[in-house]
């Protein structure tokens, strides 16, 4: 739908018409590098974004941190994230390439797009700079909104004491606000990643990306593909936020929010 608007115009009949002309198999296109790349990226996300926390409360001092959090929020994600991104970068493009390729004009077993990626000059962080651009404000917007969104639903409307909620209800809270905080992320996001997708597309090889952005418009970049995405964004934002709080209540630590 972002590559194509014109040929995919619903995300109903664009699943029907990618079974069609590619099978059943056609929707899983890039599954390997995706798999690979978002779990490379997550475990240095999330890894990182409590090293850069918590190291910058220490350099802020404790006053300046209740005072700044929120900005503390968003220097460590956007730190995490451009570390996480490096990893991501090499298997992004390749799943793009992958997805975006005419059927039978490049491999779509894992290995064997690899390898053929490695033929191209701009490989393997030729897409950084677009990723970064996506990734980053994506993920500011997931940290600092997820946070926000928590301690909202304690403050207003889970407000008795934290302890008296069960393990479940905090953990469906954390879920809530990670869904919520996704829907922000799918629409902030959104204009860079059309951009990352159109960037794979053969016809547009050589193009710079304000040559694509102008092409194509603010408006289709912006809005073609988005209700996919944000329910997409949506669930996996929210089950990611509710695996990290369920690892940390595992560790005998807190939920995230309230006190």
């Amino acid at each position: 739908m972002q590559v194509d608007p014109g040929k995919y115009k619903g995300s109903i009949s664009a699943l029907r018409l990618i079974a069609a002309e590619e099978g059943a198999t056609g929707i899983w296109k890039g599954f390997g590098p995706t798999l690979v790349g978002y779990s490379l990226q997550g475990m240095f996300k999330y890894g990182f974004y409590e090293f850069f926390k918590d190291a910058y409360m220490n350099l802020a001092g404790e006053e300046a941190s209740a005072k700044y959090k929120g900005a503390i929020w968003l220097a460590g994600s956007a730190s995490a994230e451009v570390i996480a991104d490096v990893a991501l970068c090499p298997l992004e493009m390749t799943k793009v390439k992958i997805q975006t390729s005419p059927k039978g004009t490049f491999p779509t077993a894992f290995g064997e797009a690899l390898k053929a990626m490695r033929a191209g000059t701009t490989f393997p962080f030729g897409s950084i700079v677009p990723i970064w651009s996506r990734q980053i404000p994506y993920t500011m917007a997931k940290f600092f909104f997820f946070e926000s969104i928590a301690a909202m639903f304690y403050a207003r409307v889970f407000t008795a004491p934290k302890e008296t909620y069960g393990k479940p209800t905090q953990l469906g809270i954390t879920f809530a606000s990670g869904y919520l905080a996704g829907v922000i992320c799918a629409v902030v996001s959104h204009p860079a990643d059309s951009l990352v997708s159109l960037m794979g597309k053969e016809a547009n090889r050589g193009k710079s990306l304000g040559a694509i952005a102008s092409e194509t418009g603010l408006a289709t970049l912006a809005t073609k593909g988005l209700g996919a995405r944000i329910i997409m964004i949506g669930t996996l934002t929210g089950f990611q936020w509710w695996i990290y709080d369920s690892c940390k209540t595992a560790m005998g630590f807190s939920t995230t929010g309230g006190k």
